[in-house]
């Protein structure tokens, strides 16, 4: 079963457009009193969130990192997170254009790691120093269905001494969701990938995850089946990211009033890069180190007590001044590989 949930009323696009257009000039004293205000880590309205995504000012946008630190600080002090993620599988069903996983790449070797094969993977992890997994596969339903994943989850909580197991996956029935719950996992992650709607359609051609609104209710149908900790996420670079950060924060928005209060746990911030056998050219929308910093620091302000999750994927000199703006978890050691 899953819940019936009209995905226009959770993000409304001509809003966001209406909404980053109105914030376009910038009027000194007024971004002064947002950052001002953000600094009382209270959250911002999707408005003050769109006149700080539009800042071009360095002087502003340096009072906005410094607001961001202190958020950070006076919320999570030094303490950062880490954690691995563990690739079972890379087998798919999907046609993403922008992922190396996808159906129709013929370059990739495929590969499901068995479950004997996953605990090794998971102690090769603990012997490394981890106690954290993120489990992530790709969505092949013959393959990585629900008992591939919570026999993974036991099979390491049996074998290992990890503490915490969170699982990336595809979107299931409340029923499946209540097996996932039963494993023992922390959080559950999904990632919209981008919120606008065309573009969406246009990078996910065939398979499952062309739905949607499958996709942006995941989160709704785990919390009906009692799991109340959940990541969500935008692959930044598939589309303007203004839009995407102010779709996110609608997202959490109406996730936190429809849950009664229980928002996500979790915002990731992958920067979208080229993959081996993928279909696209080039990053469509490509975002500098600048910007990046901006929505790692707008996230921080605008849901102050929500985590923010950074990948392996950036450098690590940029690593560190992000963690200063907001990121809480980092993870490490990542291969992408199926054994790696």
């Amino acid at each position: 079963m899953y819940l019936e949930i009209d995905d226009t009323q959770i993000v409304n696009e001509q809003r966001i457009y209406d909404i980053l257009e109105k914030t376009v000039d910038c009027d000194w004293m007024r971004i002064e009193e947002i950052i001002e205000k953000a600094k009382e880590a209270k959250g911002l309205t999707l408005e003050e969130a769109a006149y700080l995504l539009n800042l071009s000012d360095e002087e502003l946008i340096s009072k906005m990192f410094e607001a961001a630190k202190q958020v950070k600080l006076s919320i999570y002090g030094k303490r950062v997170v880490l954690f691995v993620p563990l690739y079972t599988s890379n087998e798919c069903s999907n046609n993403c254009l922008y992922c190396g996983f996808r159906r129709d790449n013929k370059i990739l070797h495929r590969k499901t790691l068995t479950i004997e094969e996953i605990i090794n993977e998971a102690k090769e992890i603990e012997r490394q120093g981890h106690k954290r997994i993120l489990l992530v596969c790709g969505e092949d339903p013959k393959k990585t269905n629900i008992e591939h994943i919570t026999s993974a989850v036991e099979g390491i909580y049996k074998n290992c001494d990890i503490r915490r197991i969170n699982v990336n996956a595809a979107p299931m029935s409340i029923e499946d969701f209540k097996k996932l719950k039963s494993s023992g996992i922390g959080t559950y992650q999904i990632f919209q990938e981008t919120y606008h709607r065309a573009t969406y359609k246009k990078m996910h051609p065939q398979g499952a995850k062309a739905s949607y609104n499958k996709r942006i209710t995941a989160i709704y149908n785990a919390f009906e089946a009692k799991i109340d900790d959940v990541g969500i996420g935008a692959l930044l670079g598939l589309y303007d990211y203004k839009f995407d950060v102010l779709a996110t924060l609608m997202h959490i928005q109406h996730f936190d009033n429809w849950t009664g209060g229980v928002g996500p746990h979790t915002i990731s911030v992958p920067r979208l890069r080229p993959a081996e056998g993928w279909a696209l050219n080039g990053i469509p929308y490509p975002i500098s180190d600048l910007d990046f910093m901006k929505i790692v620091a707008i996230f921080r302000l605008a849901v102050p007590y929500t985590g923010i999750i950074l990948s392996t994927r950036e450098s690590p000199n940029l690593r560190d001044k992000l963690l200063d703006l907001g990121v809480s978890q980092i993870s490490a050691g990542s291969s992408t590989s199926p054994g790696g």
